[in-house]
């Protein structure tokens, strides 16, 4: 499915200011995000979801960060010059991100923002939806998992369903300790200081 055609599938969505932790009506939603409900359902990993306008960026989810009460994570999609090697990676949402740091933290000559075809073809995602939960679609784990530490001191982390009309609050050690070993990820930590 094509980017415009998942926006011409998805319903426009009110900001609900009270989240919910129920799994929504599949009515007006994309197939890959109620498949997110329902390995999360399956894994016994309990969320809070606020429905929202599209969300692409950390700077449009201002609201969502108040409803849920945390802070959206930035979740970059990156690749090396080759494209031969792809990344996502989760850092605090304010925090500036510098690719001449992590690139060499990874030993690699020099990372770029992958492009949006590789993004579908690897995690089933567009962008502006990018999220960890993409992950689950990475079937032959071409995407490489990064963590900014500082993330990893959060007891709660925020992201989208594979979709950016929706947002989730889950907690940072289910994502670890349930939903990576499912999906047959691990993580890599990094340390970005971003300044």
């Amino acid at each position: 499915m094509s980017g415009q055609e998942e926006k011409e599938g998805l319903q426009a969505r009110e900001m609900s200011r009270t989240p919910v932790d129920i799994k929504p009506s599949p009515k007006g939603r994309l197939l890959k995000e109620m498949a997110v409900y329902e390995l999360l359902e399956k894994l016994e990993i309990s969320y809070q979801r606020v429905d929202h306008e599209a969300a692409a960026t950390v700077d449009d989810c201002h609201d969502v960060d108040e409803a849920l009460g945390i802070h959206i994570c930035k979740n970059l999609f990156l690749c090396n010059r080759q494209k031969t090697d792809f990344y996502l990676l989760m850092m605090p949402g304010l925090k500036k991100f510098k690719t001449k740091e992590l690139s060499a933290q990874l030993g690699v000559a020099r990372l770029s923002f992958a492009e949006a075809a590789y993004m579908e073809e690897f995690l089933d995602i567009t962008p502006g939806s990018v999220s960890v939960m993409g992950l689950m679609n990475d079937k032959e784990h071409r995407v490489r998992l990064l963590i900014d530490r500082e993330l990893l001191q959060d007891a709660f982390v925020g992201c989208h369903p594979c979709v950016n009309t929706s947002s989730l609050k889950l907690r940072m050690k289910d994502i670890l300790e349930k939903f990576l070993p499912y999906v047959g990820h691990g993580y890599t930590v990094v340390e970005l200081v971003g300044e």
